[in-house]
């Protein structure tokens, strides 16, 4: 297939990316003491997370591991049964190694085998590889174990988007924008190798993805204020409308599918104190949708910060993403501190910047009426006039081309130097997502989405998502 030529390289980018090499010989080596290892530690999280290099993560895992992991997908799918491996993560020239870590496969409805079909055992002869999300957990079968204050991370392949850049972009904006509270994430190359093969098998560019758990919360004390408090999954259906306790428990998992347990809101911290949690989330719930006036206005204040919350909010719609909350009532987490403060937690931001569905299409679309209305998080605090005044300045803020942030002229530069850095490497053995390519995905409904060019009229051949979303903005 001929690759199309989509990212412009300047002298320096392509000197830099030929002295590169797609892989290096594998040692272990004691973790360098210029990496910070205590927990909270902000710079340690800087430097797993850095989006302006490209590390390498090398899964080594025996046949019988792996084949392991194959039987439990096609027992169960959803199950999150782990398997153990050995870890290096190298950046630079620097190795971390972690022996005996947990990795298993990931994901809601992209969840995938990653090799074969169904039945089948490993192929180390011929094999037949796919790419998967992973989860990686450090401490399953060590509970001391730690990489740079982490516990899990998560492990993305850029799924239905062929431009390598849209999830990676959101998160990175939301930084940008001072939104503490979302996950950190940057590229990373990946491969995994069977201990008894021959050869590795390398599967290409991937997104890591911060895990939102007891580490992340302890990694934000500063700004939740504590770490003893309730941390929620939320899952499809958690609209924070019903109060329903029968909605609320702790996820559990088993390869027998009929053993499993699934809740709209799962709870991932403190779990012996379920009741209490599942009482105050009732408690909130209630509140929130049955307080009025004045009386709400001032509970609400108590409640949550709803500037940083409004400030989420825009950057969320701004980038398009319906499959949230307000959208979906669907891929967000929160946050009830020991004081019972809420914090609103985004999450999974892959399918926006013009891909495109629920809305009828997310570049046009109005930033204030943007989702539905029978979710009232949103809706209720826009209807407060000084609230939905502050939300629109934020989004003007994003859109000024003053301010680094959501501009075109701002935003193109960002996305093609990361383009640059990355599209060397995107080819890799599953023959899969082997080229970037300047468009959203195909089952979305708005397939003439554009990051790097065209224009803001939100439709036609080709419009750039970024004019036409600024477009699409009331006035302040």
């Amino acid at each position: 297939m001929k690759r199309k030529a989509l990212v412009i390289f300047s002298v320096f980018t392509v000197a830099l990316l030929l002295s590169c090499s797609r892989s290096k010989d594998v040692e272990e080596v004691k973790p360098t003491p210029e990496v910070p290892t205590l927990p909270g530690d902000v710079e340690a999280l800087r430097y797993v997370f850095d989006i302006e290099a490209l590390p390498e993560i090398v899964l080594e895992v025996t046949t019988a591991q792996w084949n392991t992991l194959l039987s439990n997908f096609d027992t169960n799918p959803q199950n999150e049964e782990y398997i153990m491996a050995n870890y290096l993560f190298t950046k630079t020239g620097k190795e971390a190694k972690i022996d005996s870590v947990g990795i298993r496969i990931r994901g809601n409805t992209s969840r995938r085998r990653p090799e074969g079909a169904h039945g089948e055992a490993h192929n180390g002869i011929n094999p037949s590889w796919h790419h998967a999300h992973f989860a990686i957990n450090f401490k399953k079968y060590v509970k001391s174990k730690r990489f740079n204050t982490l516990q899990k991370i998560n492990l993305k392949w850029f799924k239905d988007d062929p431009t390598y850049s849209r999830e990676v972009y959101c998160y990175d904006l939301f930084e940008r924008y001072g939104i503490w509270t979302a996950p950190k994430s940057s590229y990373v190359r990946l491969t995994i190798k069977i201990k008894e093969d021959g050869k590795a098998a390398y599967f290409g560019v991937y997104q890591l993805v911060e895990s939102v758990d007891e580490d992340y919360i302890a990694n934000r004390k500063v700004g939740f204020g504590d770490t003893d408090g309730f941390l929620w999954k939320a899952n499809y259906g958690a609209d924070l409308r019903n109060a329903d306790q029968s909605r609320m428990g702790v996820e559990d998992v088993k390869l027998d599918a009929n053993l499993s347990k699934y809740f709209v809101y799962d709870l991932k911290t403190n779990d012996k104190r379920l009741a209490e949690a599942k009482a105050q989330l009732a408690s909130f719930i209630q509140n929130f949708n049955a307080k009025a006036g004045a009386d709400f206005q001032s509970w609400l204040q108590g409640q949550m910060d709803v500037q940083l919350f409004l400030k989420t909010y825009a950057v969320s719609v701004m980038v398009g993403m319906w499959d949230d909350y307000w959208g979906n009532s669907n891929n967000f987490y929160f946050y009830f501190n020991a004081s019972g403060k809420f914090f609103f937690i985004p999450y999974d931001y892959d399918n926006t910047l013009g891909t495109s569905l629920i809305v009828g299409n997310s570049g046009t679309q109005d930033p204030t009426n943007w989702g539905k209305d029978s979710n009232p998080i949103v809706k209720k605090i826009l209807s407060i006039p000084a609230y939905r005044s502050a939300y629109i300045s934020y989004l003007n803020e994003l859109a000024n081309p003053s301010k680094d942030l959501f501009a075109f002229e701002r935003s193109v530069p960002r996305i093609v130097r990361w383009q640059s850095m990355v599209s060397r490497y995107v080819a890799n053995d599953t023959k899969e997502d082997n080229t970037i390519e300047d468009r959203p995905a195909s089952w979305g409904n708005c397939g003439f989405y554009r990051l790097l060019s065209g224009d803001g009229a939100g439709g036609g051949t080709e419009a750039n998502f970024f004019k036409t979303k600024i477009r699409s903005i009331p006035a302040n």
